[in-house]
C-alpha cells in the first residue's frame, strides 16, 4: 500500500450498522474513502462524515486501490463486485478485503474469479458487534497471503484492536463461523440455564451473578443476559437471522469435511427455527422468548 494514506483510494461497499462506523474510522485515519450503500440515508450520513458517497457500486469501485465489502453474505459480495459489469471498474492489482460473514467455499471461488481479472482478495471478517465497530476495537480474522495481509494491515488497524492472520484465503471466514457457533451455543446454554433455574425457584439475577463468578461464565452471561435479556430491551444490535446464517455456515463446513458434529448440527437447526419464528431481523437476544415457549 502507498505510504501516503491520502493517495490510497479506498472503496467501502456496505454502510450499515457495522460498515458506517468502520468507514468513519478510515476517514479519521486519513484515507480517501468512497462508499456505496443501497440506503440513501446511509449514503447521506457517510457523506456528512467526510466520505465520497456514490449512488452506484461501479462509481465507488472506480480507481480504488483497496475495496472493502461489509455485506450480509458472500453471494451479495460477489454480485457487488462482478455483476452488471461492475468488474470493469476494478483496478488491476487492486486488493479486495471481504469483511462480511461469507461461506468459505464462496470466498475461494470469488478469489479465483477475481484473480483471473488481476484483482487480489483477502477475507477479514470481524467480531465485536456494533459497539466495537464504533470504538474501533474489533477483532479481525484475516485469511490470505502474507504479502496481501501485510499490505492491508494499516487499513485493518484503523478499524480493529486485535488482528489475527488465520491462514490462506477463506480461513478467516471459516474461523468467523466457528466463533459464532461457539457464541450462539453459549447464548442458548445460558438462556436455558436461567429458564431451568427460574422453574426451580431461583432468581434470574442470582443465576447470572453466580455464573459470572463461576466456571459457567461466558460472553452471553457476561454482556448479554442482564443488559439485553433480563432488561427485556432485546437490542444488542445483532440479528437472529445473521446468527443462524453464520452457524449454518459452520455446520455446512463440517459436513463438507465429512465430520458429524451433533451439537453443531442441533445448534444450527435451533437458530434457524428461531429466525423463522422471530423474524430474520429480530435481535438475537430474543432467542429467550423462543426458548421460553418450549420450556
Amino acid at each position: 500500500m502507498t505510504e501516503n494514506k491520502k493517495t490510497t483510494n479506498v472503496a467501502f461497499i456496505g454502510l450499515g450498522a457495522m460498515g458506517q462506523p468502520m468507514a468513519r474510522h478510515l476517514i479519521a485515519a486519513g484515507f480517501r474513502v468512497s462508499g456505496f450503500d443501497l440506503s440513501p440515508d446511509a449514503r447521506s450520513k457517510f457523506a456528512a462524515e467526510g466520505g465520497q458517497a456514490c449512488e452506484e457500486v461501479s462509481a465507488a469501485l472506480w480507481n480504488a486501490d483497496i475495496i472493502i465489502t461489509m455485506l450480509p453474505n458472500g453471494k451479495i459480495v460477489r454480485d457487488a463486485l462482478l455483476s452488471n459489469e461492475n468488474w470493469r471498474s476494478l483496478k488491476e492489482g487492486a486488493l479486495v478485503i471481504d469483511m462480511s460473514s461469507s461461506a468459505p467455499s464462496d470466498t475461494r471461488r470469488l478469489a479465483q474469479d477475481l484473480a483471473a481479472k488481476g484483482v487480489r482478495l483477502i477475507d477479514a471478517p470481524v467480531s465485536g458487534g456494533t459497539k466495537r465497530a464504533v470504538s474501533g476495537q474489533l477483532t479481525i480474522m484475516v485469511g490470505g497471503s502474507e504479502t496481501d495481509v501485510e499490505e492491508a494491515r494499516p487499513i485493518l488497524e484503523s478499524m480493529g484492536a486485535k488482528i489475527f492472520r488465520t491462514g490462506a484465503v477463506a480461513s478467516g471466514h471459516a474461523m468467523k463461523a466457528i466463533n459464532n457457533y461457539v457464541s450462539g451455543a453459549g447464548v442458548v446454554a445460558t438462556m436455558e440455564a436461567v429458564l431451568l433455574g427460574q422453574r426451580f425457584g431461583l432468581e434470574a439475577d442470582t443465576i447470572v451473578d453466580i455464573l459470572n463468578a463461576s466456571s459457567g461464565k461466558n460472553n452471553a452471561s457476561d454482556v448479554k443476559m442482564k443488559q439485553f435479556v433480563l432488561s427485556e430491551s432485546f437490542d444488542s444490535g445483532f440479528a437472529t437471522g445473521l446468527m443462524a446464517k453464520d452457524i449454518r455456515i459452520a455446520a455446512d463446513l463440517a459436513r463438507h469435511l465429512d465430520m458429524e458434529l451433533g451439537a453443531l448440527s442441533a445448534t444450527a437447526d435451533l437458530w434457524e427455527n428461531a429466525a423463522k419464528e422471530l423474524g430474520q431481523a429480530s435481535d438475537h437476544t430474543m432467542m429467550m422468548k423462543f426458548l421460553s415457549k418450549s420450556s
